[in-house]
């Protein structure tokens, strides 16, 4: 079999220094899990001035721009006495921040910032579609922003952001959305990189394009699974960009590997949803359950959609790390809960 090479580009550090040079790996069989990126949509003014969630780094920039924030306003508030954050994409993302950020004020008081209270923070949260969480039911949409209402969160519906300057945010209705902190949570896309590498078939948001059997079209011995796929589906569309989609294509591809080295028919994926949940910091949890024992989707909200949301967590971890170690990383985190404070401060 003649092996085919992978190219990898020169790794540096943050100052620019060469870690690591340009090098080959050799393959038989390549899987592409590169996961994805915001997607801006080539928005005026949005990669200048908003935070984007991709990775650590730019959770510890936005981390510390709203402690300076609330730290410069704490003792003195804006013009209009509000701490203005605001938040562009009503996925999961956009909503489990918008709530989270109510809880980070409540931390901040018990520190000593007295000038900050809920009704100083103004978040609002602004979404193109019809209702925040389109990809869940409508019921679960519902029961979300209900739930940020009561927080006081300023929730916007078929609004579309068309630039963003330093102060804010301008819409296609013609508002103004005056905000201190923005963040960008709207729409993903796979790495642009994967445009033009080796000559694989892509879609506009630069996806791999894959048959039902996860192979690219285009090279059968390169699967790719997660975000960066385009997975077609039976009944029509695209399988969605969920975490647990993208673990059963792991699965799939697994075997399809093993059954394509031993010469054996691949199967096609079928993305099997399970539902999903939606946790609103320390106020609720909402989401469905998909499955046999619920003939259907059922909703499920409160105590019990916390306790399933936590579970799933745990067997997340313990896929990664086994029983014992998660069972040691959960004794740590009941005692770091006790010792540690609830919120990093630097």
């Amino acid at each position: 079999m003649k092996r085919k090479q992978s190219l990898l580009q020169k790794l540096r550090d943050e100052k620019g220094e060469l870690l690591v040079p340009e090098r080959k790996i050799a393959y038989d069989t390549l899987v592409m899990a590169l996961g994805s990126t915001s997607n801006d949509f080539n928005t005026p003014g949005v990669k200048e001035n908003c935070i984007f969630l991709d990775n650590p780094h730019q959770a510890r920039r936005f981390h510390q721009e709203m402690l300076n924030l609330f730290l410069k306003y704490s003792a003195n508030l804006g013009a209009n006495g509000k701490v203005n954050i605001a938040i562009v994409g009503g996925g999961a993302t956009g909503v489990e921040l918008s709530a989270e950020l109510h809880n980070a004020v409540k931390q901040l008081h018990s520190y000593g910032y007295k000038g900050l209270t809920n009704e100083a923070l103004n978040v609002t949260l602004v979404e193109a579609g019809e209702r925040i969480l389109p990809a869940l039911p409508p019921r679960i949409s519902a029961a979300a922003h209900s739930e940020l209402t009561k927080l006081g969160v300023r929730v916007l519906t078929q609004t579309m952001v068309t630039s963003a300057d330093e102060g804010g945010l301008h819409t296609k209705d013609g508002e103004y959305i005056e905000a201190d902190l923005m963040v960008w949570a709207a729409g993903i896309k796979a790495p642009d990189f994967l445009k033009d590498i080796g000559g694989l078939e892509t879609n506009r948001i630069n996806q791999l394009v894959v048959e039902p059997t996860l192979q690219t079209t285009r090279d059968p011995d390169i699967y790719a699974i997660g975000d960066c796929a385009s997975c077609p589906r039976p009944e029509g569309g695209f399988v969605p960009p969920r975490a647990q989609a993208a673990h059963q294509m792991a699965t799939c591809a697994m075997n399809n590997i093993l059954a394509q080295m031993n010469g054996k028919p691949l199967k096609n994926y079928q993305y099997k949803d399970h539902g999903s949940l939606v946790s609103l910091s320390n106020f609720s949890t909402v989401g469905s359950l998909m499955g046999n024992l619920t003939r259907g989707s059922m909703m499920i909200e409160g105590r019990i959609a916390r306790f399933v949301y936590i579970s799933l967590y745990r067997m997340h971890q313990i896929a990664l790390h086994g029983y014992f170690k998660t069972g040691l990383m959960m004794l740590v985190g009941s005692i770091n809960r006790v010792i540690r404070p609830r919120l990093k401060l630097h």
